[in-house]
């Protein structure tokens, strides 16, 4: 069951874009792309969540990417 989100699929909609945009600018090769993400989702735990809330947090974010990742073959 998809969560409800306190935020506008609009507001995620740009966003989304603008780093899709950043990336592609770039020529970024998938895993360039992954790292950055990866390092810019690290930095905001460690920057922006209480210590005695980074491991859960990271662990909910992880569940729902591998929730997210689609088993199709569209590649």
């Amino acid at each position: 069951m998809p969560q409800l989100s306190r935020y506008s699929d609009s507001r995620v909609e740009k966003l989304l874009d603008e780093l899709s945009k950043v990336l592609e600018t770039d020529k970024a090769p998938t895993d360039l792309s992954l790292m950055v993400l990866g390092n810019m989702v690290t930095n905001l735990i460690n920057s922006s969540v209480s210590p005695a809330q980074r491991h859960a947090l990271a662990r909910s974010f992880a569940a729902a990417l591998e929730a997210s990742v689609s088993e199709d073959s569209a590649h």
